[in-house]
């Protein structure tokens, strides 16, 4: 009997160890240093602003509102998806990290899903760029 308690105690610890591991894993999905050094391929011009715009629309506002304002009528119950708009970026201000996170999602606290193989990384770009034109002048996001 001692020993399948000892077996069984093991056996938890174990199973703990991992889900720790594994929600440090997800955790930092949002928050990974490297993204900050990614540089947007797709240079800002009209023609990107444009095809962001559409790519938005086609993604991203269904949570995010058709404004990017974050009033998005299908985002989530209890969501409450970011103003895209705004001079406030709570998961990383570079293109790289914008980048990153709508890859891999926004982390385990959020609702924000992971895009990756979803839509093409050019379309992606473009919505970087998209939001870029969106947001007040100067803003540092």
């Amino acid at each position: 009997m001692l020993r399948v308690a000892i077996l069984f105690m093991r056996g938890f610890i174990l199973a703990a160890a991992m889900l720790f591991a594994v929600s440090v894993h997800a955790l930092s999905r949002a928050a990974d240093p490297a993204a900050k050094t990614i540089k947007n391929p797709v240079p800002a011009t009209a023609a990107s602003v444009t095809a962001g715009a559409a790519a938005f629309k086609k993604y991203c506002s269904f949570c995010h509102g058709v404004s990017a304002q974050g009033e998005g009528p299908l985002a989530p119950k209890d969501s409450h998806p970011p103003d895209l708009t705004d001079a406030v970026w709570a998961h990383g201000s570079t293109d790289g990290e914008i980048f990153t996170v709508i890859s891999n999602g926004a982390g385990a606290d959020s609702k924000m899903i992971a895009f990756k193989g979803k839509m093409p990384d050019q379309d992606l770009w473009h919505i970087i760029n998209f939001l870029r034109s969106l947001g007040p002048e100067g803003a540092v996001r």
